[in-house]
């Protein structure tokens, strides 16, 4: 089987780079069949993931060439529940931190892949484009949920009725990315970002992740309750006593993980 998902990890970060440059890494079966594997390894060898694009784009969405070269008689419901679902769940029900490196072009199902993960941070010459309505479609791969969550319900109509690129520094303006950084800055900038998430307080991130999630359909009484009981485990945890001690004595904490 062909790396499509090349998989690399050290010191405790995960990178996954989405693997077909001559085709903007467009998505395929095996593709996202290889994304879910990664996502589960890493969860087992790494503290905190990356997901990124080789060559000079994140991902262009759906290979048309997958599904015999058209969308023409391919049953779409199928295909998203079995083979997208899944990976949108690796992503968001990931117990690690996902940061999205988004070296270029987010479209379709790349975008929605993208601003599935925890963090967004795309070079400054990356576009996020939902086209979906140019060829009579919907924005799918979970895209109708997060857009207006994360850029309120306006703006998120509008990016799927016009289908016009935003450009990563307007999409960290409209907060639909944390942000945006200069192109010759990209890669050290997403790196420093990773290995603070790879280094840090495991047990709170994930605990974080999931407060902040489950927020988004929780009602305030529930959320209450989930904060309690998150926080009643992280203040159970050598990380917190580490914290605390670090902090009194004012040097840098040097937290042991998950």
């Amino acid at each position: 089987m062909s790396e499509e998902v090349l998989y690399q990890q050290s010191g405790g970060l995960a990178v996954l780079t989405l693997n077909r440059p001559a085709v903007m890494n467009a998505l395929t079966g095996t593709m996202r069949r290889q994304l879910v594997a990664a996502f589960a390894r890493a969860e087992k060898e790494a503290r905190a993931i990356v997901l990124t694009g080789a060559g000079r784009g994140f991902c262009a969405g759906q290979d048309l060439a997958d599904l015999g070269g058209s969308l023409e008689g391919v049953d779409l419901g199928p295909l998203l529940r079995e083979e997208y679902d899944p990976v949108l769940k690796a992503i968001t029900e990931s117990p690690l931190p996902v940061i999205a490196a988004v070296n270029g072009v987010a479209a379709g199902a790349g975008a929605s892949l993208a601003l599935a993960c925890d963090v967004v941070i795309a070079t400054e010459s990356a576009v996020f484009l939902q086209a979906f309505s140019k060829i009579g479609l919907i924005p799918d791969a979970g895209g109708t949920y997060t857009l207006p969550r994360q850029v309120g319900l306006a703006r998120a109509m509008g990016m799927a009725l016009f289908a016009e690129p935003v450009k990563a520094r307007d999409a960290e303006a409209m907060g639909l990315i944390w942000e945006a950084v200069a192109d010759e800055d990209f890669a050290a900038r997403w790196q420093a970002r990773a290995q603070h998430l790879a280094s840090g307080p495991g047990l709170a991130f994930s605990g974080i992740k999931q407060a902040m999630r489950a927020s988004q359909g929780n009602d305030l009484e529930a959320q209450l309750a989930l904060e309690a009981e998150i926080q009643a485990r992280c203040g159970a945890s050598a990380d917190f006593a580490e914290g605390v001690a670090a902090f009194l004595e004012k040097r840098k904490a040097v937290f042991q993980g998950r």
